[in-house]
């Protein structure tokens, strides 16, 4: 019986899936985003967060015992500099894992891994400038502005239309002068 027991051996042997996940955290920690299967995706996340957390501390033992993990050079030298400079104030949770749907050959569920502070996208810094203007949009405003607008809508077709009918008539005496 399995009493308790949550480990997903992910169909492989032992030492098979220690390697797959030391190769795909690797990957992680290089490329810093990849794609694999949802299965794969949430056993990563738990081989690559206690590394990512042995990294902010950059001490000889850290390095041997990361380096054990993962067989490396340069994904250590990522992961103990550009890697561990970013998360060195995060409290954890350094992965995020994003469902993509399934995927066209076998219906696997297919998401992608990334680390939360090297995606442009998702950073902190628009989610408050786009709070700053949420906060700034009042209903008294909203109501003068549409009101103020609509005069200016109003005046600039009155203007625009003498300046179409004159110009017709500029380009006529010019045509008729380029024909003689």
């Amino acid at each position: 019986m399995r009493h308790g027991k949550k480990f997903n051996h992910l169909g492989r042997t032992a030492d098979h899936r220690q390697a797959m996940l030391a190769n795909m955290a690797i990957s992680l920690i290089m490329h810093k985003r990849i794609t694999t299967t949802l299965a794969k995706a949430k056993a990563l996340k738990k081989y690559v967060e206690p590394l990512i957390t042995r990294s902010k501390d950059d001490s000889t033992n850290s390095r041997r015992v990361v380096f054990s993990y993962l067989q490396n050079k340069e994904a250590l030298k990522e992961l103990f500099g550009v890697v561990a400079q970013k998360v060195g104030d995060r409290p954890g949770g350094y992965t995020r894992v994003i469902k993509l749907g399934s995927r066209l050959g076998d219906g696997a569920d297919v998401a992608f891994i990334e680390l939360v502070d090297f995606d442009e996208n998702m950073l902190k810094t628009p989610k408050a400038e786009a709070k700053k203007t949420r906060r700034s949009r009042k209903s008294a405003p909203k109501a003068e502005a549409p009101a103020e607008e609509a005069p200016k809508a109003e005046e600039a077709p009155v203007e625009e239309a003498p300046k179409a009918e004159e110009a017709p008539v500029a380009e006529a005496p010019a045509e008729e002068a380029k024909a003689e």
